[in-house]
């Protein structure tokens, strides 16, 4: 195999230097161009180059080396990659299987020679402050307060900037395109927010019929985001919804919505955690992507909370991230600036809890390829709106989102994440599920986008 050619100045410069390190670090060879604040310059010829533009960013990786310090260096504007980032993080991690790269396990050794070398740069210096942009949460691990205020820090950015970037929908999750591979072309590219649109329609009619959903059948939304699915089951189904959300702005976003359509003989909307949500015998529950946030040990008590609240044959639709047996799941940026205490695990051990809260699981559809076009969808409309977000929420926020969006597209894309939507239900006395024989009438005539 040949050695890319790379690009070197006469006199190394800073970039030499900071390559060494970074080759020592990785153990093997600098994956991407590097450009220092000096202009020096390496690594091999072609594609994108990450640019160190200040010692700051040096410094801010002394104090906390791996993914939380290039992300915080990155939101900052201290570190940057000139050309698509996506492409530059996807050569970062075809590197990392080609050559087998590590994660930086660095010894006192290492440690040693990399302050040697940021002295020599003039990067030493007191530990940078963490970027306003990333979540600081006090109290105990997925105590109430601690949850709010997690859910707080994403979902309370503001309606509008969620205006901004979603589609008339108001919908923040995985679409859904039928009747067609989910990596194929349609004219998404010339009017993305027509087809996304469309995806999230036909994903909300697709778990509605999952649901069962009658005229008068009782949901329960938890998790209700801005009330796309709520709304959807109210308006085309005729259900009566309680809808659910932590998120203080969510909620008057939601009420906002319900009285502009005149549902509110049909929609409830309530602001509390699901651990206190009273009463029971719905006729289906819903947590579509809210599972990430109720935490490992308590997800035990969330899946029997779905058992207690739906009534015998009555259904439970959760739509959930997932991640490999053994991939990492979020990461450090993720919950750092996304979603602060968020867990994955793998789909197996999430069915495994739904029965063994007393669920029998019908049905489980891997929806990871949907969420590839989704995110890139979003990440195409946060570009396309950039001005517009940067003003609404500052360049340090909108930053945080394009590496979210690009990174969260990638990790779908090569398997590192997955979302599926499994369906539970509750099993009557005499053991009759109510389920269809099959379950082609859920897809039928649903619209493409």
């Amino acid at each position: 195999m040949s050695t890319p050619r790379t690009v070197r100045t006469a006199r190394p410069g800073a970039a030499h230097r900071l390559a060494a390190l970074v080759e020592d670090a990785l153990g093997g060879p600098l994956p991407v161009r590097l450009r220092a604040w000096d202009g020096s310059e390496t690594g091999p010829a072609g594609g994108p180059a990450v640019v160190v533009r200040s010692r700051r960013a040096l410094r801010r990786l002394l104090w906390q080396p791996g993914e939380l310090g290039l992300a915080q260096a990155y939101v900052t504007g201290e570190l940057d990659v000139d050309g698509d980032l996506a492409e530059g993080l996807r050569a970062l991690w075809a590197a990392a299987r080609e050559h087998d790269l590590h994660p930086p396990r660095l010894t006192l050794a290492d440690r040693t020679r990399a302050l040697r070398t940021a002295a020599r740069l003039g990067a030493v210096g007191p530990r940078p402050a963490d970027p306003a942009s990333q979540a600081r949460l006090r109290g105990g691990l997925h105590s109430e307060a601690r949850d709010r205020a997690a859910i707080s820090h994403h979902y309370d950015l503001s309606n509008d900037f969620y205006r901004l970037l979603l589609d008339d929908t108001m919908t923040y999750s995985c679409g859904y395109w039928p009747g067609e591979e989910p990596g194929g072309t349609t004219d998404e590219r010339e009017r993305p927010s027509v087809t996304a649109e469309r995806s999230q329609r036909a994903k909300l009619e697709l778990i509605c019929r999952k649901l069962g959903l009658v005229p008068g059948a009782r949901l329960l939304d938890i998790g209700c985001g801005w009330g796309s699915l709520a709304l959807h089951a109210a308006e085309e189904h005729k259900a009566q919804v309680t809808a659910v959300t932590l998120a203080r702005e969510q909620a008057a976003g939601v009420r906002a919505r319900v009285r502009e359509r005149g549902l509110e003989h049909r929609v409830d909307v309530v602001c509390q955690d699901y651990r206190n949500i009273g009463g029971g015998a719905y006729d289906a529950v819903a947590a579509v992507e809210m599972g990430e946030h109720v935490g490992d040990a308590e997800y035990p008590a969330f899946t029997a909370a779905l058992h207690r609240l739906v009534r015998p044959g009555g259904r439970v639709l959760v739509q959930q991230m997932s991640r490999g047996a053994t991939a990492p799941g979020g990461g450090a940026f993720i919950e750092s600036f996304i979603a602060p205490d968020m867990h994955m695990r793998p789909l197996g051990e999430t069915v495994s809890l739904l029965e063994g809260a007393g669920l029998e699981v019908r049905s489980v559809e891997s929806l990871r390829e949907h969420y590839v076009r989704t995110v890139a969808a979003w990440h195409r409309t946060l570009e396309d709106r950039w001005s517009d977000v940067v003003r609404l929420v500052g360049e340090e926020r909108a930053r945080v989102w394009r590496l979210y969006l690009v990174g969260g597209a990638l990790a779908f894309e090569q398997r590192r994440m997955g979302v599926d939507q499994i369906l539970s239900v509750r099993p009557t006395s005499d053991g009759d599920s109510g389920m269809p024989a099959t379950s082609a009438q859920w897809y039928a005539g649903l619209e493409r986008p």
